[in-house]
């Protein structure tokens, strides 16, 4: 039974809810002119007060109807298309107003930095990855823009080449491994994001007997939007203002990492007798059907059905039951604050995982075949 399957309860489609992302830009606005307390009500609002909403609202596991005619999502789809030039005003405008105009001390400059990269983290990567799956030419583009102002540009082929057809197998660089805390998986993507999607890249280009080099490589696009933006902040605020921009971008990198993380961490895909793993199904993702946070994410916690339907827009995006698809036990701002925590993470995720391969796979009894996606435990687990 698919998810569109499900007898759930019909979801009326409103848009209105799903700008409460918006919020973030009068938040950093009022942070960069008054300093003090002020700066810490942007990661309250993103961590804090959506955990508080979700434990209020509770879970919401109701499906929109498939059938929604296009013309019934534009503003959806408008939320996406405006956040790319209020991201800009914001990202350069503070970086501006820190460097001639504000009288903040250095700590508050590094706080409202960490809070303007908690915003193109938390909303500016998850818009950039709902608009570089779309099919049409100037939506992908928005994307690169957004991915340009955190220095991140690969990130598009390397989800799109690399993760979407490789997930839950050891060529996925964003697959966390089961056992592998976040701090070595972040160091190990850091690492390996580039090289992994150069090859990609590479190999689509060597199908059309073209040389890695060639100018049709995206890569090169990706460094030439990056290094726009960084030239950018330098005229906008100098080598302070260029500092400012690269500390953000690494903060908004942090935010996406750690969701990638939580995702599919410890999930495998099956070896086949073919030699080949099985294809990718719902079970393959964490989900989570929390209602506010998934506003504020717009809908990137209905990840299974993402990875069914990549080009599905977020508003029709639907959840499945939890004897179907594996189920966070809440939504992703507390789970990526505990995985910050590798042991209290383990404690929580591994049971978690073992219980999955025991419902979904219990003809493997040795998973020790899945070495490329384990790693040893710790003595005293």
């Amino acid at each position: 039974m698919t998810a569109a399957q499900t007898p759930a309860r019909a979801k009326p489609l409103r848009a209105a809810p799903f700008w409460i992302t918006l919020t973030f830009a009068p938040l950093v606005v009022l942070a960069v002119l008054q300093g003090g307390w002020t700066i810490l009500l942007i990661p309250f609002y993103g961590w804090g007060l959506m955990t508080l909403l979700d434990t209020l609202f509770g879970p919401d596991p109701s499906n929109p109807d498939l059938e929604t005619p296009e013309k019934d999502l534009f503003w959806f789809r408008l939320l996406t298309w405006i956040w790319m030039p209020l991201q800009a005003v914001l990202l350069y405008g503070t970086i501006w107003a820190l460097t001639h105009v504000t009288d903040h001390s250095t700590l508050e400059t590094i706080g409202i930095m960490f809070g303007i990269g908690v915003t193109t983290g938390t909303v500016g990567i998850v818009y950039a990855h709902e608009l570089f799956h779309k099919t049409n030419r100037w939506e992908p583009l928005l994307g690169d823009l957004l991915l340009a102002m955190v220095l991140y540009g690969h990130f598009r082929t390397e989800h799109m080449l690399v993760h979407h057809p490789y997930v839950g197998t050891g060529r996925d660089t964003a697959t966390a491994r089961y056992n592998e805390g976040f701090h070595r998986y972040f160091l190990r993507v850091l690492r390996d994001g580039i090289p992994s999607a150069w090859r990609a890249e590479a190999a689509m280009l060597a199908r059309r007997n073209l040389p890695a080099t060639h100018w049709r490589n995206p890569m090169w696009k990706y460094l030439i939007l990056g290094a726009a933006a960084l030239a950018l902040a330098f005229i906008v605020g100098g080598w302070i203002g260029l500092a400012l921009f690269v500390y953000q971008a690494f903060i908004a990198v942090w935010q996406l990492e750690l969701t990638n993380y939580v995702e599919h961490y410890g999930l495998t895909r099956k070896y086949l007798d073919s030699g080949r793993y099985e294809p990718v199904q719902p079970h393959h993702s964490w989900d989570s059907v929390h209602g506010v946070s998934n506003l504020l994410l717009i809908n990137l916690q209905r990840h299974a059905d993402h990875h069914c339907h990549p080009t599905r827009r977020f508003p029709l995006l639907q959840s499945y039951p939890a004897d179907q698809v594996p189920q966070l036990t809440h939504g992703y701002p507390v789970m990526t604050a505990m995985a910050m925590i590798p042991p209290l993470w383990r404690r929580v995720m591994n049971p978690r995982v073992r219980a999955w391969r025991k419902q979904f796979y219990p003809d493997i009894t040795d998973w020790s075949a899945y070495k490329s996606l384990s790693l040893p435990l710790p003595k005293g687990t």
